[in-house]
């Protein structure tokens, strides 16, 4: 079975994780986001392929879920010392490596997506990773500028870590996404794929950043084969990260149905919401939707692996 995995930061990987138990035979391709990617320090930094590469490879630290496990900050204290920001953004040491490989591989002139596979060589996180595309896509989030009575776009880390999301999102704008492309082998996998997965990732700055780039959403639409996604809302709530903020920025309820309706039958073939949210059910068949309610938690390895099989069934099920 060949899967393709829309893959964000850590709901993806952790999900990731699950669906190898679940699926040990089978061909998966994640598609990462990069819009998160910003650079510090004169380095290109892409936290979501490296939270999938440390989560499936066996380095991420996690009781965080992001950043190494084992992890020092010798330099980040230096940098700190000599009075060089920004402070709000933890780099550790052994996080530091891969940076600087990143860096210096691109500035030979490798594009990301090779870059990429170089890193997972050492990695082997069983599956293929590859960044949604190798040009560069920041997300921005609008927010207000109580210096000047208006309203200034900042960078979605800066929003995330420094302003811990405190503050509403007016809007959200994956810069530079309109003039990007795919990268290599996202296209070709898409229109391979038997099954297509949007794991409980964040549906607007994840999965949506994603979807931004042109061709990837036609190629899902048109792929002719079941389109599943996970709900990240549980009871109303995002079950971590702030998606009921940026929810709110495009004018979307924080509800497992409208985040359904959201993405909207021309993509999705299948959706599941928590038991919690069964109620929700009607409301997402009603969109055309098929909707399943099954427990939505992944509190370990085998609850994230227990909600890929219900994701697979449901796949079956669609094409049936």
């Amino acid at each position: 079975m060949r899967i393709v995995v829309l893959a964000g930061g850590i709901g993806g990987a952790r999900f990731l994780r699950g669906l190898k138990a679940a699926a040990p035979d089978a061909d998966i391709t994640v598609i990462g986001n990069t819009g998160d990617d910003i650079h510090l320090f004169g380095l290109k930094v892409c936290p979501d392929l490296d939270t999938v590469m440390y989560t499936l490879g066996g380095g991420i630290h996690e009781e965080q879920g992001w950043g190494r496990s084992g992890e020092t900050f010798a330099v980040k204290e230096e940098l700190g010392a000599y009075g060089i920001g920004p402070d709000w953004f933890g780099l550790g040491d052994r996080d530091f490596a891969t940076h600087i490989v990143r860096t210096q591989m691109i500035g030979a002139g490798y594009p990301l997506s090779a870059v990429t596979e170089a890193l997972c060589a050492r990695w082997q996180p069983g599956v293929r990773l590859i960044p949604m595309t190798d040009d560069r896509v920041e997300t921005h989030v609008v927010i207000d500028a109580p210096e000047d009575g208006g309203r200034k776009a900042v960078h979605f880390q800066e929003y995330w870590v420094r302003l811990h999301a405190s503050v509403p999102a007016h809007a959200i704008l994956p810069v530079g996404a309109e003039q990007s492309k795919p990268a290599p082998g996202v296209l070709e996998a898409i229109a391979e794929a038997d099954v297509i997965l949007f794991p409980p990732s964040n549906p607007i700055v994840s999965v949506g950043t994603i979807l931004a780039v042109p061709g990837i959403r036609e190629a899902i639409a048109d792929a002719g084969v079941p389109v599943v996604g996970l709900s990240p809302i549980v009871g109303d709530a995002p079950v971590r990260g702030m998606a009921d903020k940026v929810l709110a920025a495009v004018g979307v309820d924080a509800t497992a149905a409208a985040v359904a309706q959201h993405y909207g039958s021309g993509l999705l073939d299948g959706w599941l919401v928590d038991t919690v949210d069964a109620a929700a059910v009607p409301d997402v068949e009603s969109a055309g939707i098929r909707c399943r309610a099954v427990p939505l938690l992944m509190t370990d390895v085998d609850a994230a692996a227990q909600m890929a099989r219900e994701a697979l069934r449901l796949a079956e099920e669609v094409s049936a």
